[in-house]
């Protein structure tokens, strides 16, 4: 029997966003999060890790890119350049 795939994040420091490093195998989320500490905070490098099934995740592909993320250019209300910006403002 093969343990299940983890993918691991570690969040660096406070304040920073939790940054994908790499992926193991264990058995349960407690051994995972024990091995991805030891895997990728040998050196001190981390405040928080997460550990998620890999089965868990969705992804959308690279290849489909375009068709994916069309839909947001049609809302133009989405875009800074839609507001105006007040005379005498040189930034918001």
């Amino acid at each position: 029997m093969s343990w299940p795939l983890w993918e691991v994040f570690v969040r660096p420091g406070r304040g920073l966003a939790h940054t994908h490093v790499g992926s193991l195998h264990a058995p349960d989320a407690e051994m995972a999060l024990r091995h991805a500490r030891d895997l990728y905070t040998r050196r001190g490098e981390g405040v928080s890790i997460w550990v998620v099934p890999a089965a868990a995740i969705t992804a959308s592909s690279p290849d489909e890119k375009d068709p994916f993320f069309a839909p947001a250019a049609d809302k133009i209300y989405r875009h800074p350049t839609f507001y105006p910006v007040p005379e005498g403002v040189e930034q918001l």
